[in-house]
């Protein structure tokens, strides 16, 4: 079993080591073809993404916070985060029609 931390941001990362997190890799991107049954996937990834973790037998934990609309596309410290309420929930996706 690894978990993964998938992220771009440094403040992310700082969060996620400052909460005690344990991280076997933290990547900027995830190729899911290397997920296996098991793994841990944290982030932020789109739904498709997401899906493919769950359907590989990985689990999915959404790095989520509510963030005001004029904070979007700045760039968040660790601590900007803990102000927002960052937390890890864990979601089961899954594509309902696939083709």
């Amino acid at each position: 079993m690894t978990t993964l931390f998938v992220s771009r941001h440094p403040g992310a990362r700082d969060w996620a080591a400052k909460e005690g997190f344990a991280v076997d890799r933290q990547v900027a991107h995830l190729d899911p073809g290397t997920i296996q049954p098991g793994d841990v996937v944290i982030g932020t990834l789109p739904v498709h993404l997401a899906a493919r973790v769950c359907a590989q037998g990985g689990r999915y934990l959404h790095l989520s916070l509510e963030l005001p609309l004029e904070w979007r596309g700045r760039e968040l410290s660790a601590a900007d985060l803990r102000q927002l309420g960052a937390r890890l929930e864990e979601y089961r996706v899954t594509l309902v029609n696939p083709r």
